[in-house]
């Protein structure tokens, strides 16, 4: 890593020197294994704004008081820490996940063991000298946070230990099950943030410029390597040429390069392998009956760049179900609304999914019981972007967790009903007389 370069100052301020230990363990610095290399560090992250939240969510983890049916007698519920929280996080998202549930943890009065993604380790490192050095100045314990970089064996060794009561996941499907899996077996909880294949809807009667625009920064923003990146785009079809039309031509102005020089909506692929997987997934699309409408290539130069990618094809194709992390955006036809719902919950994963419509007759049934199937549902803004006061997550193959926001800290606490008797009577339902 060349310290010299400007954008790189900020790491001196927070003790990052050209080599790190790696691992954080009740207080201290230790490492051993491969010298990983990082390139590209990026500064301004949304953990801070987790932490404000978390600040004052402290003062809030209240429980319910219950009137009881029996007389001189209170019932309640108590709210207490579980003890350890596990954290595995994925690389798109190195630190705003860390917060979303460590911030949450830590204010329920956890301890916390993260394990940072194993092609991210300088985050995972910078983080925890910030809230190393937090814990320093109020004389707090450095064991109440504990950080590893590491591969798989790290997230398997967390799963399996009894000690660790929630076990947080964040990645694919695929892994999440088998961590699920794992954590079940010895009846601890999980928490998994998977995999998302969201679609947006555009109705015949919306706001074409502002769908559009919502499309491009869903679709091609962070090189569609969010989870909540647009995947499928769901065309009504008395707009669908004018948004295809508007869509080209935009895809063609998009500026690709370094995503820290302004002006950049679409940087590189996170390693070579995410390249591959795109060129590879570019031909399982043309297998299957996919039509390239504007990309659908790698682009040969240094660095893991990809052209963003529109792709013509049936909701039924094998493809569309699954997640593809890379800036392809599907798109396809329909007829009537009820059609419309009826793609978007096709898929095995629910975590986010919008809808483009002035129609408050559509709007409220997006939102119900017959509508979209996600734990996210947006109107009238993209999938992407979503704020830390509302609870984060997904159904069916996404994992089913909720972070962040809402009454997501329920999750790293246990919950004890308490019947509480103030008088000198034990009043029985079973009706006996002990005289």
């Amino acid at each position: 890593m060349n310290f010299a370069k400007k954008d790189y100052e900020f790491l001196k301020e927070i003790d990052i020197s050209p080599r790190n230990l790696g691992c954080y363990v009740n207080g201290k610095w230790k490492a051993n294994g491969p010298v990983i290399s990082t390139v590209n560090p990026a500064n301004n992250q949304e953990i801070i704004d987790m932490c404000d939240f978390a600040v004052g969510l402290s003062r809030q983890l209240n429980g319910s008081i219950i009137p009881s049916e029996r007389p001189n007698h209170a019932m309640l519920e108590v709210w207490n820490p579980l003890g350890i929280v596990g954290v595995i996080t994925a690389f798109n998202f190195p630190s705003a996940v860390l917060g979303w549930n460590a911030c949450n943890a830590l204010v329920c009065g956890n301890c916390v063991v993260w394990k940072g993604a194993p092609t991210t380790p300088l985050v995972t490192i910078a983080i925890t000298k910030i809230i190393a050095g937090v814990f320093e100045k109020n004389n707090l314990p450095g064991a109440i946070f504990t950080s590893l970089c590491g591969g798989a064996e790290i997230g398997e060794a967390i799963s399996k230990d009894t000690r660790i009561q929630l076990v947080s996941f964040t990645g694919s499907s695929k892994v999440g099950l088998m961590v699920q899996q794992t954590v079940s077996q010895r009846f601890g909880k999980c928490l998994l943030e998977l995999s998302g294949n969201n679609a947006i809807i555009v109705m015949d009667d919306a706001d074409i410029k502002l769908a559009v625009r919502s499309v491009v920064f869903a679709a091609v923003g962070t090189a569609g390597q969010r989870c909540t990146t647009c995947r499928r785009l769901l065309l009504h079809e008395s707009v669908y040429e004018k948004v295809i039309e508007q869509l080209l031509d935009v895809y063609k102005q998009v500026k690709i390069g370094d995503p820290l020089e302004n002006g950049t909506l679409l940087g590189p692929l996170h390693t070579k392998t995410s390249r591959d997987n795109f060129v590879k997934g570019i031909e399982a699309i043309k297998s299957q009956g996919g039509k390239i409408l504007t990309g659908g290539s790698a682009i040969e130069s240094e660095g893991n760049f990809v052209q963003p990618t529109i792709v013509e094809i049936s909701p039924d194709a094998d493809i569309v179900k699954e997640e593809l992390f890379a800036p392809v955006l599907y798109v396809m036809k329909f007829k009537t609304f009820e059609e419309a719902i009826e793609i978007n919950n096709s898929v095995p994963q629910g975590l986010s999914s919008s809808i483009f419509t002035q129609k408050p007759e559509a709007i409220f049934r997006w939102i119900g019981p017959s509508g979209s199937d996600c734990g996210i549902v947006n109107v009238n803004i993209p999938t992407n972007g979503a704020e830390i006061g509302g609870a984060f997550g997904g159904e069916k193959a996404t994992g089913g967790g909720r972070e962040a926001g809402s009454d997501s800290w329920k999750q790293y606490m246990r919950r004890a009903t308490c019947t509480i008797n103030y008088g000198s009577e034990l009043p029985l339902a079973q009706g006996i007389n002990f005289g």
